[in-house]
Order: structure tokens, then sequence, then C-alpha cells
């Protein structure tokens, strides 16, 4: 993956005021005197009206930006000649115009000048993906609080539900990683399990789909010491992905990787539907894209990419704990932390 998780910089909260043009309207009394057309039609801001204002923010290094036409998803590490270089979890880089606009956190705003230098400086740069030591992608999303309970003397417990451990820095990154399929699993990962993972030095990559583990393993060259937990969605028998998965488990690595999943169609559908008002996740067609569909039946807007990104930025919004999620995906994460953080046979 690429992106740490936890830290990152943060962007200005500020919003500007409504500027649109609502001019006050006269009570039509002199229907015969007033002039027909009122004043010049053609003056004014009438370009800006009616158009939703989109919010700038200050350009930083390592803020994580995604590109909504492309998908393209990374960190800053550059601007020069008018474009922002982005780089993604596997060292790639594409640059993007400036005055172009990105997601942020889920949100569609527009770049303002950085503060400061945003060019490569020494040192690298911790591989963009989430969890563990690092930075959550597109959006540095956070562990959920911990909770004080009284039935537990007044210990903390975090969101997983496990006792905090007060007062302790993140651990060195393990060796050993858990990778998950997409963007979305990761920001979930992170919030319930971060400060978990945190603890144990365990860092969480996103795959960007599970075509692509076989290449990554190759790269990664999983072994005793260097294991691989991967949480595959909607690993049923008879699936692409079970194909995929079935293979991994087979091949040359697949004595230091464990693949596990759940049912759902994408891990949206690991958030219990009571979060959401709903008895139950609908069915969606499958002539209709599954987020779309899913987005029209809530009667949330569904025509862009950024509607899809601010949807699931309030999906995840409703997950405070453990108990949120559905059991399905609970036990299969808990299984792979325990997997690479088992003790070295």
């Amino acid at each position: 993956m690429g992106l740490p998780i936890g830290g990152g910089h943060g962007a200005c909260r500020d919003a500007p005021g409504c500027r649109r043009r609502c001019g006050t309207r006269r009570h039509y009394a002199s229907r015969v005197d007033d002039d027909r057309y009122g004043s010049d039609v053609l003056s004014g801001d009438w370009r800006s009206q009616g158009v939703k204002k989109v919010r700038q923010v200050p350009l930083e290094r390592d803020m994580v930006l995604e590109d909504p036409d492309s998908g393209w998803a990374g960190a800053v590490v550059g601007l020069e000649a008018g474009n922002v270089s982005l780089e993604d979890w596997k060292g790639r880089t594409r640059a993007f115009p400036f005055t172009g606009q990105f997601l942020l956190e889920g949100e569609l705003v527009t770049l303002g000048r950085p503060q400061a230098p945003v060019g490569r400086s020494g040192g690298a740069r911790p591989a963009a993906g989430p969890t563990g030591g690092a930075a959550a992608p597109a959006g540095r999303i956070g562990a959920a609080p911990a909770v004080r309970h009284a039935s537990d003397g007044g210990r903390l417990r975090t969101a997983s539900g496990s006792f905090a451990v007060e007062q302790q820095r993140a651990r060195v990154a393990l060796p050993s990683r858990i990778m998950v399929e997409g963007r979305h699993d990761a920001e979930l990962v992170e919030k319930v399990w971060g400060a978990d993972l945190r603890v144990e030095g365990v860092v969480v990559e996103y795959l960007e789909g599970v075509d692509n583990l076989a290449e990554v393993l190759d790269e990664f060259r999983p072994s005793r010491d260097r294991r691989v937990g991967v949480l595959v969605d909607h690993l049923v028998p008879g699936s692409k992905e079970s194909r995929f998965a079935d293979a991994v488990m087979r091949g040359k690595w697949g004595a230091h990787v464990l693949v596990v999943g759940h049912p759902f169609v994408d891990v949206w559908q690991s958030v219990k539907p009571s979060r959401l008002g709903l008895t139950a996740w609908p069915t969606i067609p499958r002539s209709i894209e599954w987020k779309k569909g899913i987005l029209q039946h809530l009667g949330w807007p569904a025509d862009e990419q950024a509607d899809v990104a601010r949807a699931w930025q309030r999906i995840l919004g409703q997950v405070r704990t453990f108990a949120d999620l559905e059991p399905q995906l609970l036990g299969r994460v808990e299984e792979l932390i325990d997997f690479v953080t088992e003790p070295k046979a």
C-alpha cells in the first residue's frame, strides 16, 4: 500500500462563505411602470449562479489526493511546471494539472499555493498505503478513539474491543504485512483496528484489486520472517476471487501467505445496515453498478466518482466500534493479525 496511517498534514477547515449572488427581488407591485427586464441582464457574476463552490486547500507534501477522473491516488511528492506529482503505494508517480480538482478525504477540492516546499527532500518517504505506522490512504482517517468503560474498571478499550495500551509509541513496522483489496477496506481496518496494529507494528497495504495479488507477492517475496495476510472481498465458492486465492495458496509463496475473505459484494456491506437506517442491504441488479445502485436506493447523489467517495466517508462515519461490523469480517481480520504477529516458527 503505501500510505502510512495516522499522521499526515491537516488541511484548512475554514470553508469560504457563500458568495452566490442572491440579489433581493422587489415585490412586483408596479407591474406596468417597472422595467420589463429589470437591470442589465448581462451584469453581475451570472456564470457562478447555481454552481456549487469547491473548497480550496493549500497544497502540502505527503497530502493524499485522488484524481476523480482516473482514480489515481497517491501522496504529494512534487510541484513543477504547473503540475502536482502524486506517488502511489508502488512508488509510481503521475503528474496532474495543479489547477484541477482532487478528492481529499472524500471531498472535492481545488489546490492553493503551498506554504512550504513540496519537492522531494532527503530520505525515503513511507510507501503510500494505510495502517500500522503510517498514514491512511485517501484521507488520514485515523483510528476511532478508545473509550473507558466502568465495567472494566475504567480501563480504555480500543474500537476493536481490546484493552488500549496507553502512552506507548507505535513500534517500528514488522516485516510482515496485511494486504486488503482497496482503499475503503484499508480505511475501515484502520478505523477499527488501527490502534492495535500500531502497538503490534503491523502495516496494512491495499492491492487495488485481487488481480494484482500475484504480482505484489512476487515483489514482496514472502518468507518465514515476512508473512503476508490477505483480506479478499466476496470470497465465495466459484467466484473469481476464490480462484485467485486458491492459485496463490498453491503457489510458491503459499507456505508464508494466508488468504481469507468475507462473503460480501463489497466491504461496505460489512457495516451493519442498521447503522444506515436499513433493515438489510438492498439487492442490486447485476445490470447496475453495485455502489451506484446502493446510493440510488439511499437517495444519495450517484452521478460521479466524487459522490461514491463522499458516500463512503458518510458510511464510515457511522462505524464507532467493532460492534457496528458484521462478524464475517471481524473474525477474518483478527485471524490475519494473529497470522502476521505470531512468533517465528
